[in-house]
This record gives structure tokens, C-alpha cells and sequence, in this order.
């Protein structure tokens, strides 16, 4: 491949969002230059984000599920965790999907593929550290679109690096189980990768700042994972600080803080999941006169920066660290950067899955957000306790919400924290595309018995209040 000197757009990074915006961009007719410096193709989402993940908590649900057996009159040996298998089976999972992507980047005449190390010389000029020659190139662009992703965030607690404590990445590969963990963070992260220890055979404590788990939620869907957590055996100790972290004998020590005395907690391994942050620090983009804001490059609804010829997508700005999001901003942004328009990214159907048992789903606005807006909202829910099917699936945990405007009952938004939330949630997410209000979500038949026909709670709840 002969890389040319200059490029219609130039693309940072070949995860999701890099991949959207190179495809779509050669597809409007661009020359385009995807570059990607990563140790593996793929990206986050394939190779140590949701794919992986969701291998691993299917494993541990099932397991879990099976111990159920004899609620349901069957009657089983006692099942035991084989955690190599497990592994080999996410990674047979993971290497095809990464397998798949790679196909796409390596062997397409679409756009051109180069490995290294890019960083911005100027406002329309990259340099490329090449990873096979070790040497380095130059190349100018048009337009650039960055998509580097994110990376894990520093632990910023003492001594917590001399301990050797685990991040994700690590969490992910391991075929250990260890008889006691500590987590450090009540996210989507910690709380799924929590929840599939614990079923494993781990004894796990999750220590979380704010005052809930999932501090971005609503405080209704938080206590109901609360509530399933603590049925478990899993020890949740919100509103504490850690302080230090230090070896106790053959286990690892974490000193925290909460309700204004000390304390220490020991465990045989440590989780550090308190999130990641944009992977912008080797990119150089204040010779780009690209603004970042605490780490994330400032972006408009446009995708565009504070140069109006890059754009930035995916996790990297910040908005929402999401797939199927970063994908949407990246194709946005590649019919901005060749068409000159100003397409803009609509939030309006914004969709969050944490696939915890239960899951806890959301779309569109949640109520923190009404509050926090001054927007007028109606609510009403329903709970999975006394709905047929759930009941017969043996999940009384949780229920459905759905916030709707006062005036006509245009639907806001709406959550489950319950069983296959998030399959449920997209009911929901195709009656606001269609700006469905609650008299036409209502009136949609559901077959019985169903999970989906829980819906039809709320929306008639809310439809009488608005009739009143």
C-alpha cells in the first residue's frame, strides 16, 4: 500500500466509532486514511469492553440459574465453576468478532490502513509513528476525525500500584476466582464484573463515593440493584472514601472512610473499576487547536472541536461512553467532514443497558434530569411482582417506569431495572422514535403472557391522569 501525502480524512483510531466514520466517509467518495495504534485491532467494545464482558456474565447467569433449578422442581448435582472454560470460550467468542473487524480494516480497497502511533504536527498535518518499521511519516488532511477511544483512569489512591490490584482488562482475562474481592466503584463496570465474581464463588464488597450504586441513575433503579445485590450475599458500602491501600500479610488492605470513621477491609484481590477516561494524551492537540475539556475534546452537537476541520467521536469526547453512540457520531461526523454540512447528534434517544441480574435500562431523559431541567413530568410504574409472566419466570425484583409529558403525554423517557431490561427498554426506544404519546403506546396490542406487555401499566396509568 503506498500512503498518499495528503488525505480528504484522515481517521484516529479503528474501534467502533474510527470504523463508522472511515466507511461512511469513503462511502460519500473521500480518500481516506484510518489509523490505528493499538496493541490489537478491534477496538474497546470488541476486545476488552462489551463483547468480553457479556461472555463472561452469561456464564456466571447460567450458573447462577442452574442453583435455581430445584425452585422450578428440578433437582441437580451441585454445579461448579470451570473458569478456564469459561475463558476459552470468551476467547473463541472475542477472536471471531475481532477477527470480523479486523477483515474489514486490513482487507477493504475502501480507504487506506496504516499501524502506528499518530499525533498532531499542526492544524492540518499528522505524524505517524509507524509500529512494524519504527520509523515515523507524515501526512496532511483535509479533514481528521478523532476516535482513540478511552483508557483506563489512574487509581489516584495511595499505595493501591504496590499492591498489584486489578483494572478490567485484567478482570476479563483471569481464570482465577478469587475466595474474596474487594471492588472499587459502583458503575456499569464494577457492578457487572461484581455480580459475576460473586456468582463464581467470590465473597465481594463493593466500595462506592457516591451515595448509590450507578450514581448517573435514578435513585429508584440504584436501590433495586441494591436490594438484588444484597440477596446475593454482596456487601455494598456507598458514600465512602478510600484513602490508602497497603499488603496485610498474604491479602491486600483498603483503608476508606464512611460516615465519618475509618475503617479497613481485607480480600484476597483488589478490583479497580472506577472507570476510564479519553485516550487523548499522546495525540498532541493543542498544535491542532483542538480544546480538550478535563481530558475530552470539546465537541458541538456537530461532532466538530475548537478546529473546525477535526471532529471528534466515541468515547474520546466525552459525551457518552456508549457503541452504538460512538457509531451514530462517527457517521455524523463523516458526512459533516466531506459533505460540509452541519448534521447534529440527537440525544433524544439516548439508551444505557447495565447487564447486571437484574438489568437496568434506561432511554431518553430520566427523572435527575427533569429535576435538574426544570421539565414537568408525569410518572408512574409498575412492578415485575405482580406481573404473570414475571412471576412465572420466578423474578419479582424490580418494575418498569415511563415518564411522559403533562400536557399532550408525549413520551420522555423510560427505565426498567427488572428481568431482560434491556430487550425491554427498546419497546420503548421505538415508540419515542416514532414520538408515540401514551395513548398510542397503550393501545398497542401485547400478547399474553409476556414480559413486553408490562408496558401497558404505566402508559394507562399515565393516560388517565392526563385524561383527569
Amino acid at each position: 500500500m503506498r500512503i498518499k501525502k495528503i488525505y480528504d480524512v484522515v481517521v484516529i483510531g479503528a474501534g467502533s466509532a474510527g470504523y463508522a466514520a472511515a466507511r461512511t466517509a469513503a462511502n460519500e467518495g473521500a480518500s481516506v486514511l484510518v489509523v490505528e495504534g493499538g496493541e490489537h485491532i478491534g477496538g474497546l467494545c470488541i476486545l476488552r469492553g462489551c463483547m468480553p464482558t457479556k461472555a463472561l456474565i452469561e456464564s456466571s447467569y447460567r450458573l447462577h440459574e442452574i442453583k435455581r433449578a430445584r425452585e422450578f422442581g428440578i433437582k441437580v448435582q451441585k454445579p461448579q465453576p470451570l473458569p478456564v472454560v469459561i475463558q476459552k470460550r470468551r476467547a473463541l467468542l472475542i477472536d471471531d468478532f475481532a477477527c470480523y473487524r479486523r477483515n474489514q480494516l486490513t482487507k477493504t480497497r475502501m480507504f487506506h490502513f496504516l499501524r502506528g502511533l499518530a499525533s498532531f504536527r499542526d492544524t492540518h498535518c499528522i505524524t505517524i509513528q509507524l509500529l512494524d518499521s519504527k520509523t515515523t511519516t507524515t501526512v496532511h488532511f483535509r479533514k481528521c476525525i478523532i476516535a482513540t477511544g478511552s483508557v483506563v483512569t489512574p487509581t489516584g489512591i495511595e499505595g493501591i500500584e504496590r499492591i498489584g490490584c486489578w483494572t478490567s482488562d485484567d478482570a476479563i482475562f483471569t481464570t482465577r476466582i478469587p475466595t474474596s474481592l474487594t471492588v472499587l466503584g459502583g458503575g456499569a463496570v464494577a457492578v457487572e464484573l461484581a455480580q459475576h465474581f460473586a456468582r463464581l464463588g467470590s465473597k465481594v464488597t463493593i466500595l462506592q463515593r457516591s451515595q448509590q450504586l450507578l450514581s448517573n441513575f435514578d435513585s429508584d433503579l440504584a436501590a433495586v440493584l441494591h436490594q438484588a445485590f444484597e440477596r446475593e450475599g454482596i456487601r455494598v458500602i456507598t458514600g465512602c472514601q478510600v484513602t490508602s491501600a497497603r499488603k496485610f500479610g498474604s491479602k491486600k488492605a483498603i483503608q476508606f472512610i464512611h460516615n465519618g470513621k475509618s475503617y479497613q477491609i481485607t480480600s484476597q484481590e483488589v478490583l479497580f473499576a472506577r472507570g476510564r477516561r479519553p485516550a487523548t494524551a499522546a495525540l498532541n492537540c493543542a498544535a491542532a487547536g483542538v480544546e480538550l475539556v478535563n481530558e475530552a475534546v470539546h465537541v458541538g452537537p456537530d461532532m466538530r472541536t475548537t478546529n473546525p476541520d477535526v471532529f471528534a467521536v466515541g468515547d474520546v469526547n466525552g459525551l457518552m461512553e456508549v457503541v452504538h453512540v460512538a457509531i451514530q457520531q462517527g457517521e455524523i461526523a463523516a458526512r459533516n467532514a466531506v459533505r460540509g454540512t452541519n448534521e447534529t447528534w440527537d440525544n433524544r434517544l439516548k439508551t444505557q443497558v447495565v447487564f447486571t441480574d437484574p438489568n437496568i435500562a434506561t432511554v431518553g431523559l430520566s427523572e435527575k434530569e427533569c429535576k435538574a431541567n426544570a421539565i414537568k413530568y408525569l410518572k408512574a410504574t409498575y412492578p415485575f411482582s405482580d406481573h404473570g409472566k414475571a412471576m412465572i419466570r420466578g423474578f419479582r425484583l424490580g418494575h418498569v417506569k415511563i415518564l411522559a409529558c403533562p400536557k399532550d403525554g408525549k413520551i420522555l423517557g423510560g427505565a426498567v431495572a427488572g428481568p431482560d431490561g434491556g430487550e425491554l427498554i427498546h419497546e420503548l426506544v421505538v415508540a419515542m422514535a416514532a414520538s408515540f404519546n401514551v395513548k398510542q403506546f397503550a393501545t398497542i396490542p401485547h400478547y399474553h403472557p409476556t414480559l413486553s406487555e408490562i408496558w401497558t401499566y404505566p402508559a394507562e396509568e399515565i393516560l388517565k391522569k392526563i385524561s383527569k
